[in-house]
């Protein structure tokens, strides 16, 4: 069952479900719903990954950002994923990522969240995802690679999604190694619009600029890429670039028709602002 919790200074309410077991532990989705909510509304549901190298991290990662898209009036979802401990990653087979795993069980939660859009009082054909460093490629990954599926999932859900917002997502090279896991093998100009963000000093970059240009010479012209001068990697995590760079999707979704009015988060005191990438 859920575990509901009220949050003091809003009128914002959470629910913590298990969507699966994943070796013989519990993979929790924390759901944040709008005021007012009601499972007949049927909003857009966003579902976001917390990076980590795919090894670590925590649902921490996203629940500012699930709180402020739910008062906006999504139903926002953070999920957390099996990761693989080092003595595990030694004993895979030559060629096979230990990034496998987590893309398994990122496709079960979008399935879940599908699978449960009645009670949960989303529109299942308005699925945004995205997430941050690891969880961007991993929700890159379940949405475009045709395997990896967990056989236990639940027939007649798909994973497709309507749009994606990542944050410095790490797509790396060295991916080329096993297909399975590697997003420039996955690309395809109809790619759902998409909004990534980049520290300009962040070494992931060097992958995601070589996914971005894969999808000009594709065709694709939905792609964004917005930048923050001299920032590094998981800028985002701090402020202001967080509120920052959530502004920035709160205006890709209302472009995209799954949001509507105004952004309601204040410009940054200091004058932060993120350049497009041509």
């Amino acid at each position: 069952p859920p575990r509901s919790t009220l949050f003091p200074y809003t009128t914002l309410f959470r629910s913590v479900f298990v969507y699966k077991q994943s070796a013989g532990k519990p993979q929790e989705l924390e759901v944040y719903f709008p005021k007012d909510w009601s499972p007949s509304n049927k909003v857009p549901g966003l579902i976001l990954f917390h990076g980590g190298s795919w090894t670590g991290g925590t649902l921490d990662q996203f629940r500012y950002a699930c709180r402020y898209f739910a008062t906006r009036g999504l139903v926002a979802a953070t999920a957390n994923y099996r990761m693989l401990p080092k003595a595990e990653q030694k004993g895979l087979p030559a060629g096979e990522s230990y990034k496998r795993v987590c893309v398994t069980d990122a496709k079960t939660a979008i399935r879940w969240f599908k699978q449960h859009a009645g009670e949960l009082g989303i529109d299942p054909k308005r699925i945004i995802t995205g997430g941050g460093s690891a969880g961007g490629h991993v929700s890159v990954l379940a949405t475009t690679t045709p395997g990896l599926d967990d056989p236990s999932d639940p027939p007649g859900f798909d994973t497709s999604v309507v749009a994606y917002v990542l944050f410095n997502p790490a797509f790396h090279e060295t991916d080329v190694g096993d297909p399975q896991i590697d997003v420039l093998q996955h690309l395809k100009a109809a790619l759902p619009p998409a909004i990534m963000f980049f520290g300009t000093e962040d070494g992931w970059k060097k992958g995601a600029d070589a996914a971005f240009a894969k999808l000009k010479e594709l065709g694709n012209k939905t792609t964004e890429m917005w930048l923050a001068k001299g920032q590094s990697h998981s800028f985002f995590n701090k402020p202001p670039w967080q509120d920052v760079t959530i502004s920035a999707a709160d205006r890709f979704l209302v472009a995209q028709g799954l949001l509507k009015g105004a952004c309601t988060l204040p410009a940054p005191a200091g004058g932060e602002i993120l350049e497009r990438q041509p």
